[in-house]
């Protein structure tokens, strides 16, 4: 037996050059992340004049107050001490609040990338209690500046401010300023003066349009916060601290949008007093991410991580028809076989970009499966053995579109794929003499 034609030198043969194919395909997975690199840059772009992902707060009010302290000062050598008396602040949550939501978004796009925004109308109200418990702080009650008061509302990107934003105290309606919003939000946002003229609870209520990208947080505040959301988008992924109300007439998601219902988040579970003498960032915040079921890149990276068990499938079938049925497949040919399992993953990605995901894929398998089944007439000798390599290469896309579909079972699927390849290898191959490597005939037939 010719030696460069023995079992275990056709296999070994395969072997090398599936593992040379590991390089093309580390660079198509290169190419992958490059490309959703400057889709992230141009989303970026797109959002830098509309407003990035936001994250809302407030009221909260701020109640100045005259306090006396203790400074030292040395005078002709000696130590004196004197009493001044200094301005400072306390900072008052909303016994309740509740606060409504309407997002409606909006695919905008440049060239070939795209992203979604939303553009928000929030409104809610809030009442605030004069504390109790100022003694224990420290504070004098007779020494708070109720008619110096200042509401605070965060907004961590505020370019998405619309001209509609409008406070109420009371029934009487403020005048609004630019930033100075609670630290929350890292001081972004917009204030107004307020009087508090007597010790009844003061009632405030506030609308304002915001634009935004992506996703929408509130950071909850008081003793009682309750927040509604309503949208037209279909996929929406809560996460944060906090989540919205398990019951189904409470939240509800479907093809049409979703309504959410944040009920019951209190100071105990914020673990935050409403009365504070420093406004400190709680940290805690409900979340609703505007998802995209079609993220391309991240659906192009899964399928490039299969690739090679594309390369491994076909060159095993290969192998079989070169072993078993004896028709001889060079080394030049697995290379240009696979280079062409590899090119499929070039087309799925530049398609992808300009037509979405399932055209681009039905498109670059098409022309993959073409063009290595009349390939395969030529290497093979025989279209019956191309049909079966062409049958082969349908049903190998055909299951990685599944398992890009159903991420939980891909695992397991796929497992049990390459055990009933390895049990078919094994049974095709179970006569073949692989000792036979490097042994003249009249040896292996002896």
């Amino acid at each position: 037996m010719n030696r460069e034609r023995s079992p275990g030198m056709k296999l070994l043969l395969a072997g090398l050059v599936a593992t040379v194919l590991i390089v093309p395909l580390m660079v198509v997975y290169a190419l992958v992340y490059d490309r959703e690199a400057q889709s992230q840059t141009a989303q970026e772009s797109i959002v830098a004049g509309w407003g990035m992902a936001q994250t809302v707060t407030g009221p909260l009010l701020v109640i100045p107050y005259m306090a006396e302290t203790t400074e030292t000062e040395i005078v002709d050598n000696q130590r004196r001490d004197r009493t001044v008396r200094v301005r400072r602040e306390v900072f008052l949550a909303p016994a309740t609040q509740s606060i409504a939501t309407e997002m409606v978004p909006e695919r905008k796009g440049r060239a070939i990338y795209e992203t979604v925004v939303y553009e928000t109308s929030m409104s809610g109200t809030a009442r605030f209690e004069m504390p109790e418990d100022l003694d224990r702080l420290g504070v004098d009650p007779e020494s708070l500046m109720l008619d110096q008061l200042e509401l605070r509302f965060g907004v961590s990107d505020p370019r998405g401010l619309q001209d509609n934003a409008e406070v109420s105290v009371n029934g009487e309606t403020l005048r609004l300023q630019p930033g100075n919003g609670p630290a929350a939000t890292g001081g972004a946002g917009f204030s107004t003066y307020a009087n508090w003229s007597d010790e009844e609870p003061l009632d405030v209520s506030w609308q304002y349009g915001l634009r935004g990208s992506h996703s929408l947080s509130l950071i909850p505040r008081g003793g009682e916060t309750e927040w509604q959301v309503s949208s037209s988008w279909p996929h929406p992924s809560f996460n944060g601290s906090f989540l919205p109300d398990p019951d189904p007439e409470l939240t509800v998601t479907s093809d049409e949008g979703f309504t959410a219902t944040y009920g019951g988040i209190t100071n105990l579970a914020l673990g935050r007093a409403l009365v504070s003498l420093s406004d400190d960032d709680p940290r805690m915040a409900a979340s609703i991410d505007l998802v995209d079921p079609v993220d391309l890149y991240s659906q192009v990276d899964r399928a490039v991580k299969y690739g090679f068990l594309f390369i491994g499938f076909t060159f095993v079938t290969f192998l079989m028809f070169d072993i078993v049925g004896g028709a001889r497949v060079a080394a030049a040919e697995y290379l240009l076989t696979g280079a062409g399992l590899v090119l499929f993953f070039v087309l799925l990605l530049a398609f992808a970009e300009v037509i979405g995901f399932v055209w681009a894929y039905l498109v670059a398998s098409a022309a993959v499966i073409g063009l290595l089944t009349a390939y395969s007439a030529a290497v093979l000798g025989t279209w019956r053995r191309a049909s079966f390599v062409g049958g082969m290469l349908v049903g190998l896309y055909a299951l990685l579109y599944v398992l890009l579909n159903l991420e939980t079972f891909s695992l397991l699927i796929g497992s049990l794929l390459l055990f009933a390849a390895l049990a078919g290898i094994m049974y095709a191959t179970r006569r073949i003499d692989w000792s036979a490597v490097g042994r003249s005939e009249e040896e292996v037939e002896a």
